[in-house]
């Protein structure tokens, strides 16, 4: 809302309307902003109270009339007529006039008046203004941002201040002219305001620009016109007075802008003088730290010199003292070094596979890189010793291999399972070392894979080497190649989550440097696995190759603050750990790294600290990151043992409680013992028993041979002269040839035989544990397997049995007696064969017809039929020989096609034989019980007198007689001999399932097995880990 000031003069207001007349008397009377409003404006009203002209004082306004009309009505209503009309035209005419004259005076005025634009061209805005101070704080802000490069131009201050002086002496000149063309004015009379028009200066503050315009545009609406105040001089002081006062309003403002911008250019040239005194003193801070790092770099070059030198010096002394000591030293106990103690511990759990899910948590240093990163080079670098295999760009390490590095006076390795010691000075046996390892590795790969989770444990000792367990992981693929198995890719990132899922596991992170950072695999991999880099360690190899390639140093560096990788690490460090050729030993290695740090331009422009380069300070730091988890986390592993043995102790002496704790190879060792123990009872087994089973066993194996190929042919003959011919010849081809063969296999078997009688009597025992059965089965039958029989024992039985068959003479009636007994018995059993096969061939008889409701098929009647036939012809010839003749085939086959059966001559041929044989048997038997009584004749040479012919009963006591000979021999050699070489054999046998754990494994199983052989390895680990934290807190 616009306010009317008041001027010296007071208002004069001219209002036209009730309504205007209340309007003008609020804006007066309100002064409420009449301080915050100032402006040359001053508004002129003339007020009217009645249609006269009023002729006194013009400043008061007239009080209302209160006097009583003396005219009649017609006559006010002529007035009010009157006065309608003259305010028309009155209005009409001043609004007219006075407008006119009004615009002709300002136009005036403000030619005179003088020029101001030039103020909007050399003052900025307030929007000019801020848009400056932003800039200049930015500005600020960059400078500081940027110290090492930003130099500040020292001509800013003294141009700053001479603009300054140059604006306010401008500024006082043109307000000195201002001020003369206005007294001038003044004089001259020529400038007034006129009908509501105002002053504006180009220069004022663009708030008071709306407010000057609604305020004429609200006069003129109202139709307020200005007049002419009193005389001319006073509105000419009046316009002089205004005009002083805004000047002077206008200077103040400048002033006041031009203080904030002195104060602002100040306060940024001290802030720029201040950042020049910061950068001349970052500048000499700088080369102070150069200096300082150059020097430190040299310091510690020349301490890693000294401590080689003394170290050797060291070795030297302790070889010395250990050679001068002599069989002292060797006589002691010597006490292992806490890393070895550590290594068994970590060696233990490597087999270890709990049933309880007590898992293998303490601390590793597993190293981890993608392939041909330079793992392998950055461990035997902290081992100083070339102990790997190496390829061109192939995969070298398929299995993860532990590395326990320990101080020692001589530089050796050595495998776990191996007593065998490196000299790792000499080239021939590191060599022969990495053939070794190439071998285990190889060995561990089966069935087609190319990695293999098989751990290849050795230890490295030598002077200076930091103590600590290191894991050579397979490098990270991502690309499978031809010659590799399809899941390697996964089976290898596979191992290396294994390994780095150990919460206390130190992660060695191999990053190639010469390589772009975006091709690593690795660092993913990583980085899920230890979000938080709470215990990974960052390594940059081939750093020399990366300051050849990289334009950019800045990358290096951000790679070594970890801004580059989304991974984090506790440390991060930069090696160089090759020449380029498989060749260099590791003294030139080191000699070569030390001489890059020290000229290379990333470590002289502060891209690298001192503390982040060499692989000696990079053993430091894994060695103490090392020992700190292992403090921190063995007593945490051991109380879990001590939990799951716990569990274990109370299953056991639940399910098993009143039997020993027995393991598998405790288990072994009492399967071995009983073992032995059934070959020792072999000794109790009499000499009688031997030789009956061994009698036994060879007639079993010799009689078929004896029937068919002696006896049978010998009993076609016409005399006995004959038979006697053809049976010693029999007997001579049968004993030169497979008859000491056949013998010794006999003595075999029954040995055999009797050893599992014994095995089998065992299970019977009350205190029989069936858990050994498959152990002791699997011995006896690779020893049997495996066991000879000597080979004179052959040769020797040859001669007795044909000096026993050569015998014809039998020498007493029991002899006689036995004979007959055996050749009834022998002749019986065959004859009892040859009857069974016959009934198989003809069937069932009509009794068995009747009796079993059984029937005989088409060919069984065929054969019955065909012996029928035949027995007839036995019967016509009692004396007939062993074959038909073609006659008697036909007559055969004519006689059963008369029956209505057909056959040919090889059907009747096969049906003679067992019908013979039958015919053959049945008189050998007759002419046996007739030689009972014959011994006497026999005697005295008169069995040809009496008619009786004992030429059979003869031929098998000479039989007989042989096989107790040769029993008795091979009892003799059985108990003498080969019962103690079958008992070395199986010894043998015992002595290879004991190394061999797999079988072990095989032939011993169960729950009972399992859960001791898990307690003892749980009371094992837990013993070692006591042992060890005990030596670790006595070193504290």
């Amino acid at each position: 809302m616009q306010k009317l000031v008041k001027g010296r003069f007071g208002y004069i207001i001219r209002v036209v309307g009730v309504s205007q007349s209340r309007w003008a008397r609020q804006m007066l009377t309100s002064r409420q902003d009449h301080e915050k409003v100032r402006t040359v404006v001053v508004p002129v009203v003339r007020h009217y109270s009645s249609l006269r002209p009023l002729r006194g004082d013009l400043l008061k306004f007239p009080g209302p009339n209160y006097g009583i009309p003396s005219r009649g009505i017609g006559m006010i209503v002529a007035r009010v007529l009157r006065g309608a009309l003259k305010i028309r035209y009155l209005l009409l005419g001043g609004t007219i006039a006075g407008g006119s004259a009004l615009a002709k005076t300002y136009e005036q005025w403000k030619e005179a008046l003088p020029d101001t634009k030039f103020l909007e061209e050399l003052m900025p805005s307030q929007e000019e203004l801020d848009a400056i101070r932003t800039a200049l704080i930015s500005y600020r802000d960059k400078i500081k941002d940027s110290v090492p490069d930003f130099t500040l131009d020292p001509k800013l201050k003294e141009l700053g201040e001479s603009k300054y002086d140059q604006l306010v002496l401008w500024f006082k000149e043109r307000l000195d002219d201002a001020i003369k063309a206005a007294e001038e004015e003044k004089t001259e009379g020529s400038g007034f305001f006129t009908d509501g028009e105002f002053l504006t200066l180009s220069g004022m503050a663009n708030s008071l620009t709306p407010m000057l315009k609604d305020f004429s545009s609200d006069l003129k609406q109202h139709a307020i016109s200005f007049s002419a105040m009193g005389s001319a001089a006073e509105k000419e002081r009046e316009k002089a007075e205004l005009l002083r006062l805004r000047l002077s309003q206008i200077e103040a403002e400048l002033q006041e802008k031009t203080e904030s911008l002195t104060k602002e250019l100040s306060t940024v040239t001290r802030e720029n003088a201040e950042l020049r005194g910061k950068v001349e003193a970052n500048e000499t801070i700088r080369e102070k730290y150069e200096s300082l790092q150059e020097e430190l770099m040299q310091v510690q070059l020349k301490y890693q010199k000294e401590v080689e030198r003394l170290e050797k010096e060291n070795k030297e002394l302790r070889k010395s003292l250990m050679l001068r000591a002599g069989d002292k030293i060797a006589h002691k106990k010597i006490k292992k070094s806490l890393i070895d103690m550590y290594s068994e511990v970590l060696d233990e759990l490597c087999d270890y596979d709990s049933s309880y899910d007590t898992q293998d948590h303490l601390p590793r240093v597993v190293v981890v890189g993608d392939q041909s990163s330079g793992k392998t080079s950055v461990l035997e670098m902290v081992a100083q010793a070339r102990i790997f295999p190496r390829g061109a760009g192939e995969m070298m390490t398929r299995a993860p291999v532990m590395v326990t590095l320990s101080e020692g006076p001589y530089h050796i390795a050595s495998f776990k399972d191996s007593t065998r010691e490196f000299d790792l000075t000499k080239e021939s046996e590191l060599s022969e070392l990495r053939k070794e390892v190439e071998l285990r590795m190889l060995n561990s790969v089966r069935l087609g894979r190319t990695v293999s989770h098989e751990v290849i444990s050795m230890t490295v000792k030598g002077p200076g080497l930091q103590r600590m367990v290191l894991v050579d992981l397979p490098g990270i693929i991502s690309t499978v190649t031809t010659d590799m198995a399809s899941d390697t890719r996964e089976a290898i990132r596979s191992i290396s989550e294994q390994y780095m899922s150990n919460p206390n596991a130190i992660i060695l992170c191999i990053q190639d440097g010469s390589v772009d950072a975006e091709r690593s695999n690795v660092t993913d991999l990583v980085s899920q696995m230890d979000p938080q880099g709470k215990r990974t360690i960052f390594v940059l190899t081939k750093v020399d190759l990366a300051e050849e390639n990289l334009t950019n140093p800045d990358r290096i560096r951000k790679i070594l603050s970890g801004k580059l990788f989304p991974m984090k690490a506790l440390g991060y460090f930069a090696v160089v750990t090759g020449k380029g050729s498989k060749e260099d030993s590791i003294q030139a290695i080191k000699d070569y790294e030390e001489s890059f740090f020290r000229n290379s331009r990333l470590f002289k422009g502060g891209v690298i600290n001192s503390h982040q380069c060499t692989t000696r300070n990079l053993s430091f730091a894994v060695s103490e990151c090392f020992w700190k988890m292992v403090r921190d986390t063995v007593e945490q592993q051991a109380d879990a043992f001590k939990a799951t043995r716990f569990n274990l102790e109370t299953e056991w002496k639940n399910n098993f409680p009143r039997t020993r704790e027995l393991d598998r190879d405790e288990l072994f060792e009492k399967a071995r013992g009983e073992i032995l123990d059934e070959v020792v009872n072999l000794s109790q087994v009499s000499p009688k028993q031997w030789e009956d089973a061994l009698s036994k066993k060879m007639w079993d194996k010799m009689v078929t041979h004896i029937f068919e190929n002696i006896y049978l042919p010998a009993a076609q003959t016409e005399n006995s002269g004959t038979f006697n011919t053809t049976a010693d010849i029999k007997l001579k081809q049968w004993a030169d040839g497979m008859l000491p063969k056949k013998c010794v296999e006999v003595g075999w078997e029954t040995l055999e035989d009797e050893f599992r009688k014994f095995m089998e009597r065992a299970k019977n025992s009350k205190d029989h544990d069936d858990i050994f059965d498959s152990l002791k089965a699997c011995v006896v039958d690779e020893a049997m397997r495996r066991h000879e029989w000597e080979d004179k024992a052959a040769d020797v039985l040859r001669v007795i049995q044909l000096n026993a068959l050569e015998d014809r003479s039998v020498h007493d009636k029991q002899q006689w007696d036995a004979a007959c007994k055996f050749l009834e018995e022998s002749v019986k059993d065959k004859l009892h064969t040859t009857e069974s096969t016959l009934r198989e061939m003809v069937g069932p008889s009509t009794k068995e017809q009747w009796m079993y409701w059984s029937y005989p098929t088409e060919e069984q009647k065929r054969r019955a039929a065909v012996k029928s036939e035949l027995e007839n012809i036995l019967k016509s010839d009692y004396k007939h020989k062993n074959t038909l003749t073609y006659d008697e085939v036909t007559q055969v086959r004519k006689n059963a096609q008369a029956q209505g059966v057909d056959v040919d001559n090889e059907f009747i041929r096969e049906t003679w034989h067992p019908v013979y044989r039958r015919h053959f048997l049945r008189r050998a038997l007759a002419k046996a019980y007739d030689c009972r009584k014959a011994f006497y004749a026999y005697h005295q040479g008169l069995e040809g007198e009496l008619g009786v012919e004992c030429n059979d009963v003869v031929l098998f006591w000479r039989i007989q007689q042989m096989i107790r000979i040769t029993a008795n021999a091979l009892r003799q050699q059985v108990m003498n001999r080969e019962a103690r070489r079958l008992e070395k054999e199986i010894k043998e046998v015992l002595e290879e399932y004991g190394c061999d754990r797999d079988k072990k494994e095989h032939l011993l199983t169960g729950r009972r097995v399992m859960l001791a052989e898990e307690l003892k390895r749980v009371r094992q680990i837990q013993e070692k880990l006591e042992e060890f934290i005990y030596a670790l807190n006595a070193e504290k």
